[in-house]
């Protein structure tokens, strides 16, 4: 085993509370995300930069991340995901899994037609402008894929594909175990051959089960250093890319920042300019890291099905930066328009 391969071992629950309730870093990772989209809408509504007023923003960003970010990240992922890998036999069998955003699986994708449809009803209801509104959530949103990427890293999940032979800039991912049952049958068989090993997991006080599975050796391999060294051993030729940390860096770190340096350079920036910008680039972004990323569905066109949906992205990007020339509308022409108060000036704003 090459020394300098890491084997993932770090652990996903923060804390256990109950044999069926546990904090996760996944849970806490969009928590963090929608606490930062609040407070940087906020300092940008405080200084005329987001159409929604202050007294408006919990409600605007609670609203947003549940009937957004959450439903329509969850039912991307079944239309996008589940349902081509699996077909609709499963689904149909089981139609409410699509609900149980808790048991995991998020489709990015999905959640920007989440909060898009959700803006745009948004917006008309309170007669404010569709695009001004989405520019100051595409300012925010890298910080919560950023989150949401560092916790796919600390799941072991969405990993990347298999580096080159003597590249350093791999890692060993053992969730691959439960993807790859010849892998495993070869690490499980290591174990059980190992003399005295699976005794003194007994003697130490962990639950040897009679019938092996992969999700056990994951476990393992976070509390014993014996199994962490035969899983390593075992996968030191299925090293692979760290693209989860590609991805947080590219659709978080470099996005964000592009972001809000134009949205504080350029305060009377045209209306939808930061969808184009954010479309654009996140696609780009995307693209790109998903030649490192092992494809996690059937290809679409010779494309990763995440590259496929990104083509889409571009093609919406440019349709918002025709839209922002086209208007050239800024933040500062927007007022906020309450429905129950309705006199001539109030509502003299039209959603767009």
């Amino acid at each position: 085993m090459n020394p300098t391969v890491y084997v993932h071992d770090l652990e996903p629950v923060i804390w256990q509370i109950t044999d069926s309730i546990a904090l996760r870093w996944y849970g806490l990772a969009y928590l963090m995300g929608f606490i930062g989209g609040y407070y940087l809408l906020s300092w940008l509504s405080r200084r005329k930069l987001y159409p929604v007023p202050q007294d408006k923003m919990a409600d605007f960003v609670t609203y947003t991340a549940i009937f957004g970010v959450l439903i329509g990240g969850r039912l991307g992922y079944v239309l996008f995901y589940q349902i081509p890998n699996h077909g609709w036999s499963q689904f149909l069998a089981d139609p409410l899994m699509a609900l149980r955003v808790w048991e995991g699986g998020m489709a990015s994708h999905g959640g920007m037609i989440g909060v898009g449809l959700y803006t745009f009803y948004y917006a008309w209801k309170h007669r404010v402008k569709w695009a001004a509104l989405l520019d100051g959530l595409a300012i925010v949103a890298p910080v919560g894929l950023f989150c949401g990427r560092l916790a796919n890293f600390i799941n072991g999940e969405l990993y990347g594909r298999i580096v080159p032979p003597g590249s350093s800039l791999g890692m060993i991912f053992p969730a691959e175990l439960s993807q790859d049952p010849d892998l495993f049958v070869r690490v499980a068989s290591r174990i059980y051959e190992t003399p005295g090993l699976l005794d003194k997991l007994s003697l130490s006080g962990v639950a040897v089960p009679e019938r092996m599975t992969a999700a056990w050796v994951t476990d393992r391999v976070r509390d014993t250093p014996a199994i962490r060294e035969i899983v390593g051993q075992m996968m030191q030729d299925h090293a692979r890319y760290p693209s989860q940390l590609y991805e947080a860096f590219a659709e978080g770190v470099l996005l964000f920042a592009v972001l809000w340096l134009v949205r504080i350079r350029f305060p009377r920036a045209w209306n939808g300019l930061f969808c184009g910008i954010f479309a654009v680039l996140y696609a780009a972004g995307r693209i790109i890291c998903e030649e490192y990323r092992e494809p996690d569905s059937p290809f679409s066109m010779g494309l990763t099905r995440g590259q496929f949906l990104s083509v889409f992205l571009l093609l919406v990007g440019v349709a918002f930066f025709i839209y922002a020339f086209k208007t050239r509308q800024t933040v500062q022409e927007c007022a906020f328009y309450e429905p129950e108060k309705k006199d001539g000036k109030e509502s003299s704003g039209k959603a767009v």
